[in-house]
Protein backbone atom coordinates (compact mmCIF):
# COMPACT_ATOMS: atom_id res chain seq x y z
CA UNK A 1 0.00 0.00 0.00
CA UNK A 2 2.91 2.35 0.73
CA UNK A 3 4.15 1.80 -2.83
CA UNK A 4 0.67 2.30 -4.28
CA UNK A 5 0.22 5.68 -2.63
CA UNK A 6 3.77 6.54 -3.71
CA UNK A 7 2.60 5.96 -7.27
CA UNK A 8 -0.09 8.64 -6.84
CA UNK A 9 2.59 11.20 -5.91
CA UNK A 10 4.30 10.75 -9.30
CA UNK A 11 7.64 9.81 -7.80
CA UNK A 12 7.74 6.43 -9.54
CA UNK A 13 7.37 8.10 -12.94
CA UNK A 14 10.23 10.44 -12.07
CA UNK A 15 12.52 7.42 -11.67
CA UNK A 16 12.26 6.75 -15.41
CA UNK A 17 12.59 10.41 -16.40
CA UNK A 18 14.79 11.14 -19.42
CA UNK A 19 17.32 12.72 -17.06
CA UNK A 20 18.06 9.25 -15.70
CA UNK A 21 18.06 7.39 -19.03
CA UNK A 22 20.69 4.69 -19.20
CA UNK A 23 21.72 4.80 -15.55
CA UNK A 24 21.00 2.75 -12.44
CA UNK A 25 18.06 4.91 -11.29
CA UNK A 26 16.24 4.35 -14.58
CA UNK A 27 16.91 0.60 -14.41
CA UNK A 28 15.48 0.42 -10.91
CA UNK A 29 12.59 2.70 -11.90
CA UNK A 30 11.50 0.29 -14.62
CA UNK A 31 10.88 -2.31 -11.92
CA UNK A 32 8.21 0.01 -10.49
CA UNK A 33 6.21 -0.05 -13.72
CA UNK A 34 4.27 -2.90 -15.28
CA UNK A 35 5.91 -4.95 -17.98
CA UNK A 36 4.48 -3.99 -21.42
CA UNK A 37 3.41 -7.58 -22.08
CA UNK A 38 5.40 -10.83 -21.80
CA UNK A 39 7.70 -10.66 -18.81
CA UNK A 40 7.75 -9.98 -15.10
CA UNK A 41 8.78 -6.93 -13.11
CA UNK A 42 8.52 -6.18 -9.40
CA UNK A 43 5.49 -3.91 -9.94
CA UNK A 44 3.62 -6.82 -11.53
CA UNK A 45 3.68 -8.53 -8.13
CA UNK A 46 1.84 -5.80 -6.24
CA UNK A 47 -1.69 -6.94 -7.12
CA UNK A 48 -0.91 -10.65 -6.53
CA UNK A 49 0.43 -9.63 -3.10
CA UNK A 50 -2.89 -7.90 -2.39
CA UNK A 51 -4.89 -10.94 -3.49
CA UNK A 52 -2.69 -13.20 -1.39
CA UNK A 53 -2.89 -10.94 1.69
CA UNK A 54 -6.70 -10.86 1.47
CA UNK A 55 -6.74 -14.65 1.60
CA UNK A 56 -4.13 -14.69 4.35
CA UNK A 57 -6.24 -12.43 6.57
CA UNK A 58 -9.53 -14.23 5.91
CA UNK A 59 -9.22 -17.16 8.38
CA UNK A 60 -7.89 -14.82 11.08
CA UNK A 61 -10.78 -12.40 10.55
CA UNK A 62 -13.41 -15.14 10.62
CA UNK A 63 -11.85 -16.72 13.71
CA UNK A 64 -12.02 -13.35 15.45
CA UNK A 65 -15.70 -12.93 14.54
CA UNK A 66 -16.48 -16.44 15.77
CA UNK A 67 -14.84 -15.63 19.11
CA UNK A 68 -17.23 -12.68 19.36
CA UNK A 69 -20.15 -15.09 18.99
CA UNK A 70 -21.13 -14.27 15.41
CA UNK A 71 -22.98 -17.04 13.57
CA UNK A 72 -21.90 -18.51 10.24
CA UNK A 73 -24.96 -16.91 8.67
CA UNK A 74 -24.00 -13.43 9.91
CA UNK A 75 -20.40 -13.90 8.79
CA UNK A 76 -21.58 -15.00 5.34
CA UNK A 77 -23.73 -11.89 4.92
CA UNK A 78 -20.78 -9.76 6.02
CA UNK A 79 -18.59 -11.39 3.36
CA UNK A 80 -21.27 -10.81 0.72
CA UNK A 81 -21.62 -7.15 1.68
CA UNK A 82 -17.87 -6.55 1.70
CA UNK A 83 -17.48 -8.28 -1.67
CA UNK A 84 -20.27 -6.17 -3.21
CA UNK A 85 -18.83 -2.92 -1.83
CA UNK A 86 -15.35 -3.70 -3.13
CA UNK A 87 -16.69 -4.49 -6.61
CA UNK A 88 -18.78 -1.30 -6.58
CA UNK A 89 -15.85 0.86 -5.47
CA UNK A 90 -13.51 -0.72 -8.02
CA UNK A 91 -16.01 -0.01 -10.78
CA UNK A 92 -16.88 3.51 -9.62
CA UNK A 93 -13.28 4.71 -9.33
CA UNK A 94 -12.67 4.27 -13.04
CA UNK A 95 -16.02 4.39 -14.72
CA UNK A 96 -18.08 7.23 -13.31
CA UNK A 97 -17.22 10.58 -14.83
CA UNK A 98 -18.73 13.48 -16.78
CA UNK A 99 -20.99 11.96 -19.42
CA UNK A 100 -19.32 8.55 -19.19
CA UNK A 101 -20.32 5.38 -17.38
CA UNK A 102 -18.58 2.18 -18.47
CA UNK A 103 -18.71 -1.31 -17.05
CA UNK A 104 -15.05 -1.67 -16.20
CA UNK A 105 -13.99 -4.16 -13.52
CA UNK A 106 -10.22 -4.38 -13.99
CA UNK A 107 -9.43 -2.33 -10.87
CA UNK A 108 -7.74 -4.13 -7.97
CA UNK A 109 -10.67 -3.45 -5.61
CA UNK A 110 -13.19 -5.04 -7.98
CA UNK A 111 -10.87 -7.98 -8.54
CA UNK A 112 -10.42 -8.52 -4.80
CA UNK A 113 -14.19 -8.37 -4.34
CA UNK A 114 -14.50 -11.44 -6.57
CA UNK A 115 -11.51 -13.45 -5.33
CA UNK A 116 -12.42 -12.77 -1.69
CA UNK A 117 -15.87 -14.29 -2.12
CA UNK A 118 -14.60 -17.32 -4.05
CA UNK A 119 -11.94 -18.07 -1.42
CA UNK A 120 -14.46 -17.76 1.40
CA UNK A 121 -16.96 -20.12 -0.23
CA UNK A 122 -14.45 -23.01 -0.35
CA UNK A 123 -12.25 -22.30 2.67
CA UNK A 124 -13.99 -24.91 4.84
CA UNK A 125 -13.30 -27.64 2.31
CA UNK A 126 -10.30 -29.94 2.53
CA UNK A 127 -6.74 -28.89 1.66
CA UNK A 128 -6.81 -31.14 -1.41
CA UNK A 129 -10.09 -29.67 -2.64
CA UNK A 130 -8.88 -26.08 -2.28
CA UNK A 131 -5.64 -26.81 -4.11
CA UNK A 132 -7.39 -28.66 -6.94
CA UNK A 133 -10.04 -25.95 -7.18
CA UNK A 134 -7.41 -23.21 -7.50
CA UNK A 135 -5.64 -25.02 -10.31
CA UNK A 136 -8.97 -25.81 -11.97
CA UNK A 137 -9.56 -22.04 -12.21
CA UNK A 138 -6.19 -21.72 -13.95
CA UNK A 139 -7.00 -24.61 -16.30
CA UNK A 140 -10.40 -23.11 -17.23
CA UNK A 141 -8.81 -19.74 -17.98
CA UNK A 142 -6.00 -21.38 -19.95
CA UNK A 143 -8.50 -23.31 -22.08
CA UNK A 144 -10.60 -20.18 -22.64
CA UNK A 145 -7.65 -18.24 -24.04
CA UNK A 146 -6.32 -21.12 -26.15
CA UNK A 147 -9.58 -22.38 -27.63
CA UNK A 148 -11.51 -19.14 -28.13
CA UNK A 149 -11.53 -17.44 -31.51
CA UNK A 150 -13.58 -14.56 -32.94
CA UNK A 151 -13.06 -12.05 -35.71
CA UNK A 152 -10.32 -9.69 -34.60
CA UNK A 153 -9.56 -11.79 -31.54
CA UNK A 154 -7.73 -14.80 -32.94
CA UNK A 155 -4.58 -14.52 -30.81
CA UNK A 156 -4.51 -16.56 -27.62
CA UNK A 157 -1.90 -14.34 -26.00
CA UNK A 158 -1.73 -11.40 -28.40
CA UNK A 159 -2.18 -7.88 -27.06
CA UNK A 160 -5.82 -6.71 -27.42
CA UNK A 161 -6.62 -9.75 -29.61
CA UNK A 162 -7.35 -12.33 -26.95
CA UNK A 163 -10.33 -13.80 -25.14
CA UNK A 164 -10.10 -11.37 -22.22
CA UNK A 165 -10.17 -8.34 -24.50
CA UNK A 166 -13.12 -9.75 -26.47
CA UNK A 167 -15.10 -10.39 -23.30
CA UNK A 168 -14.55 -6.83 -22.02
CA UNK A 169 -15.84 -5.41 -25.28
CA UNK A 170 -18.95 -7.63 -25.21
CA UNK A 171 -20.34 -6.45 -21.90
CA UNK A 172 -20.03 -2.78 -22.84
CA UNK A 173 -16.69 -1.97 -21.33
CA UNK A 174 -13.35 -1.54 -23.01
CA UNK A 175 -10.04 -3.34 -23.08
CA UNK A 176 -7.90 -0.47 -21.88
CA UNK A 177 -4.19 -1.20 -21.85
CA UNK A 178 -4.79 -4.88 -22.41
CA UNK A 179 -6.12 -5.48 -18.87
CA UNK A 180 -8.92 -8.04 -18.61
CA UNK A 181 -11.73 -8.20 -16.06
CA UNK A 182 -11.73 -11.98 -16.21
CA UNK A 183 -8.37 -11.82 -14.42
CA UNK A 184 -10.40 -12.16 -11.22
CA UNK A 185 -10.97 -15.85 -12.02
CA UNK A 186 -7.35 -17.06 -12.32
CA UNK A 187 -6.06 -14.69 -9.63
CA UNK A 188 -8.60 -16.13 -7.20
CA UNK A 189 -5.90 -18.78 -6.87
CA UNK A 190 -3.74 -16.19 -5.09
CA UNK A 191 -6.47 -15.57 -2.51
CA UNK A 192 -7.12 -19.30 -2.06
CA UNK A 193 -3.40 -19.90 -1.53
CA UNK A 194 -3.40 -17.09 1.02
CA UNK A 195 -6.17 -18.89 2.92
CA UNK A 196 -4.18 -22.13 2.81
CA UNK A 197 -1.07 -20.40 4.17
CA UNK A 198 -3.13 -18.84 6.97
CA UNK A 199 -4.52 -22.26 7.83
CA UNK A 200 -0.94 -23.56 7.94
CA UNK A 201 0.12 -20.73 10.27
CA UNK A 202 -2.86 -21.40 12.54
CA UNK A 203 -1.99 -25.10 12.66
CA UNK A 204 -0.02 -27.04 15.24
CA UNK A 205 3.25 -27.47 13.33
CA UNK A 206 6.37 -25.84 14.72
CA UNK A 207 7.42 -22.46 13.36
CA UNK A 208 10.45 -24.04 11.70
CA UNK A 209 8.26 -26.64 9.97
CA UNK A 210 5.89 -23.93 8.76
CA UNK A 211 8.79 -21.87 7.42
CA UNK A 212 10.23 -24.89 5.61
CA UNK A 213 6.88 -25.64 3.93
CA UNK A 214 6.48 -22.01 2.84
CA UNK A 215 9.96 -21.92 1.30
CA UNK A 216 9.59 -25.24 -0.52
CA UNK A 217 6.13 -24.44 -1.92
CA UNK A 218 7.20 -20.92 -2.91
CA UNK A 219 10.27 -22.19 -4.76
CA UNK A 220 8.29 -24.92 -6.55
CA UNK A 221 5.75 -22.38 -7.80
CA UNK A 222 8.40 -19.90 -8.94
CA UNK A 223 10.43 -22.51 -10.82
CA UNK A 224 7.30 -24.01 -12.38
CA UNK A 225 6.00 -20.61 -13.47
CA UNK A 226 9.23 -19.59 -15.17
CA UNK A 227 9.54 -22.99 -16.89
CA UNK A 228 6.00 -22.57 -18.25
CA UNK A 229 6.88 -19.26 -19.90
CA UNK A 230 7.96 -20.94 -23.15
CA UNK A 231 4.55 -22.66 -23.38
CA UNK A 232 2.23 -20.13 -21.76
CA UNK A 233 3.84 -16.69 -21.65
CA UNK A 234 4.05 -14.86 -18.33
CA UNK A 235 1.65 -11.95 -18.91
CA UNK A 236 0.37 -9.94 -15.98
CA UNK A 237 -2.20 -7.93 -17.96
CA UNK A 238 -4.28 -11.03 -18.70
CA UNK A 239 -3.09 -13.09 -15.70
CA UNK A 240 -1.97 -16.15 -17.60
CA UNK A 241 -1.59 -19.37 -15.62
CA UNK A 242 2.21 -19.07 -15.69
CA UNK A 243 1.97 -15.54 -14.30
CA UNK A 244 -0.39 -16.59 -11.50
CA UNK A 245 1.87 -19.49 -10.53
CA UNK A 246 5.15 -17.56 -10.53
CA UNK A 247 3.66 -14.52 -8.75
CA UNK A 248 1.99 -16.82 -6.24
CA UNK A 249 5.38 -18.31 -5.52
CA UNK A 250 6.89 -14.87 -4.94
CA UNK A 251 3.97 -14.02 -2.63
CA UNK A 252 4.58 -17.11 -0.49
CA UNK A 253 8.35 -16.56 -0.39
CA UNK A 254 7.82 -12.94 0.64
CA UNK A 255 5.54 -14.07 3.44
CA UNK A 256 8.13 -16.67 4.47
CA UNK A 257 10.77 -13.94 4.75
CA UNK A 258 8.52 -11.78 6.93
CA UNK A 259 7.49 -14.79 9.02
CA UNK A 260 11.15 -15.58 9.63
CA UNK A 261 11.97 -11.98 10.57
CA UNK A 262 8.89 -11.23 12.70
CA UNK A 263 7.76 -14.54 14.18
CA UNK A 264 10.97 -16.52 14.46
CA UNK A 265 13.69 -13.90 14.94
CA UNK A 266 11.20 -11.64 16.79
CA UNK A 267 12.66 -8.63 15.01
CA UNK A 268 9.41 -6.68 15.22
CA UNK A 269 10.46 -3.41 16.78
CA UNK A 270 9.29 0.12 16.12
CA UNK A 271 10.24 -0.12 12.42
CA UNK A 272 7.02 -2.01 11.71
CA UNK A 273 4.94 0.99 12.85
CA UNK A 274 5.87 2.82 9.64
CA UNK A 275 3.93 0.30 7.58
CA UNK A 276 1.32 -0.57 10.21
CA UNK A 277 -0.24 2.88 10.18
CA UNK A 278 -0.83 2.58 6.44
CA UNK A 279 -2.07 -0.99 6.61
CA UNK A 280 -4.62 -0.08 9.29
CA UNK A 281 -6.25 2.41 6.92
CA UNK A 282 -5.27 0.96 3.56
CA UNK A 283 -8.71 1.30 1.96
CA UNK A 284 -9.12 4.91 3.06
CA UNK A 285 -5.68 6.12 1.92
CA UNK A 286 -6.00 4.30 -1.42
CA UNK A 287 -9.37 5.90 -2.13
CA UNK A 288 -8.25 9.30 -0.81
CA UNK A 289 -5.14 9.37 -3.01
CA UNK A 290 -7.06 7.95 -5.98
CA UNK A 291 -9.85 10.56 -6.02
CA UNK A 292 -7.51 13.54 -5.91
CA UNK A 293 -6.14 13.74 -2.39
CA UNK A 294 -2.54 13.44 -3.54
CA UNK A 295 -3.10 16.05 -6.26
CA UNK A 296 -4.63 18.45 -3.73
CA UNK A 297 -1.63 18.17 -1.42
CA UNK A 298 0.72 18.65 -4.40
CA UNK A 299 -1.06 21.88 -5.38
CA UNK A 300 -0.71 23.20 -1.85
CA UNK A 301 2.99 22.39 -1.69
CA UNK A 302 3.83 23.40 -5.25
CA UNK A 303 4.49 27.14 -4.70
CA UNK A 304 6.82 26.41 -1.80
CA UNK A 305 8.84 23.58 -3.36
CA UNK A 306 9.27 24.87 -6.91
CA UNK A 307 10.27 28.51 -6.47
CA UNK A 308 13.97 27.91 -5.55
CA UNK A 309 14.63 25.92 -8.73
CA UNK A 310 15.16 26.95 -12.34
CA UNK A 311 13.78 25.12 -15.36
CA UNK A 312 17.12 23.38 -15.86
CA UNK A 313 16.86 21.50 -12.58
CA UNK A 314 13.08 21.35 -12.16
CA UNK A 315 13.35 17.55 -11.80
CA UNK A 316 14.80 18.14 -8.31
CA UNK A 317 11.74 20.20 -7.36
CA UNK A 318 9.47 17.47 -8.66
CA UNK A 319 11.26 14.79 -6.63
CA UNK A 320 11.19 16.89 -3.45
CA UNK A 321 7.50 17.66 -3.94
CA UNK A 322 6.61 14.02 -4.50
CA UNK A 323 8.49 12.96 -1.37
CA UNK A 324 6.70 15.61 0.69
CA UNK A 325 3.30 14.58 -0.71
CA UNK A 326 4.08 10.99 0.23
CA UNK A 327 5.09 12.13 3.71
CA UNK A 328 1.79 14.00 4.07
CA UNK A 329 -0.21 10.95 3.01
CA UNK A 330 1.65 8.87 5.57
CA UNK A 331 1.10 11.61 8.14
CA UNK A 332 -2.66 11.45 7.59
CA UNK A 333 -2.54 7.71 8.23
CA UNK A 334 -0.43 8.25 11.33
CA UNK A 335 -2.85 10.87 12.69
CA UNK A 336 -5.79 8.52 12.12
CA UNK A 337 -3.85 5.68 13.75
CA UNK A 338 -3.16 7.75 16.87
CA UNK A 339 -6.82 8.83 17.00
CA UNK A 340 -7.92 5.21 16.46
CA UNK A 341 -9.88 6.20 13.37
CA UNK A 342 -10.00 3.11 11.15
CA UNK A 343 -12.12 3.03 7.97
CA UNK A 344 -13.35 -0.50 7.31
CA UNK A 345 -16.08 -2.23 5.34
Amino acid sequence: MFLLIAEFTGILNLLIHDNFAGNFIHTVGEQFHHHPWNGLRFWDLIQPFFMFIVGLSLPFGILNRQKKGQSDRRIFYHVLKRSAILILLGWALYCIGPGKINFYFQNVLAQIGVTYLIAYLIMKRSLTFQILFSFALLAITEASYRLFSAEGFEGSYVYLQNFGSWLDVQYGGESSGGWAAINAIPTAAHTIWGVLVAQLLLGSKSKQEKLKILIIVGLILIITGYLMDSITPIIKRISTSSFVIVSGGWSILSLALLYWILDILKFDGKWTLFFTVIGMNSLFIYLFAHVGGADLIERILHPFTYFPFTKSNIIIAQIITSILVLACLWGICYWMYKKKLFIKI
